[in-house]
């Protein structure tokens, strides 16, 4: 598969503090790989530097535009989508509404943004929520909608900043079992960050796993067992290496 994105040779300091080290990575498309390590390791700066908030004091961020070029996009928003720990969702618009934001806000008309968000609902497990509001949902269901408000961006590719931390362990297992299973579907390059190495193991293509201070990638793990995987393969002797193994780098 080809590279959607690419991170090369990324630092970033705040002050006297060196938070990235010589971080390099790359996301094929329709790839999901996790991004793994304790918190507080620097995760959630890297997004910040891939996404275009924060410029790194050296190194690069490149997007695939066209095979086999790439664009620089370092310290440019707006090329990729993002979607934060919690699912901020606008609590006085409807569901619709708030799905249809991004294309709204991209100079769609309204009517036609909120038909076609309108067109996604089932596929994303949404239905009979349109014309509710998110204090109306659980918060599975209200996650599952900033899933569908992120892909309708319209970008190839999306960071995912640990978005199911805050739900019950049921639930978590339930949406990460959907979100395998729609993502195939819909072939949407994602990087995706966790501490949590039953859900890497479970979600990932690849994992890289970062640590350090300053932070770098010291191992990168392929999990070869094909998608979709139910939370029966969490009791398999393959996932138990799998954890055994990250456990040791960790």
């Amino acid at each position: 598969m080809a590279d959607v994105l690419r991170a090369n040779h990324v630092a970033k300091s705040y002050s006297d503090k060196q938070v990235l080290g010589d971080i390099n990575i790359r996301l094929a498309d329709g790839e999901l790989v996790c991004i793994l390590g304790v918190s507080g390791v620097g995760k959630t700066t890297l997004f910040n530097v891939l996404s275009g908030l924060i410029r790194p004091d050296s190194g690069s961020v490149e997007l695939a535009d066209g095979e086999p070029s790439f664009r620089d996009i370092t310290g440019e928003t707006g090329h990729l989508s993002y979607m934060l720990q919690k699912d901020m969702l606008l609590p006085h618009k409807t569901i619709q509404d708030n799905v249809a934001l991004p294309l709204i806000l991209s100079g769609v008309r309204k009517a036609e943004a909120r038909e076609k968000a309108r067109s996604y609902f089932g596929q994303f497990g949404l239905e009979g929520t349109e014309e509710k509001y998110p204090a109306q949902l659980s918060g599975g269901m209200r996650q599952r909608a900033a899933l569908l408000r992120t892909w309708l961006c319209g970008n190839k590719v999306a960071l995912l900043d640990e978005p199911f931390s805050a739900l019950d362990t049921l639930t978590r297992t339930s949406v990460q079992e959907w979100y395998l299973k729609v993502m195939e579907e819909i072939r949407l390059s994602t990087l995706f960050i966790t501490h949590d190495i039953d859900e890497a193991i479970l979600l990932s293509d690849r994992i890289y796993i970062m640590k350090g201070r300053p932070a770098v990638i010291s191992d990168e793990i392929i999990i070869e067992t094909p998608k979709p995987r139910d939370r029966d393969y969490m009791l398999s002797e393959e996932f138990l290496a799998y954890k055994r193994r990250i456990r040791e780098i960790i």
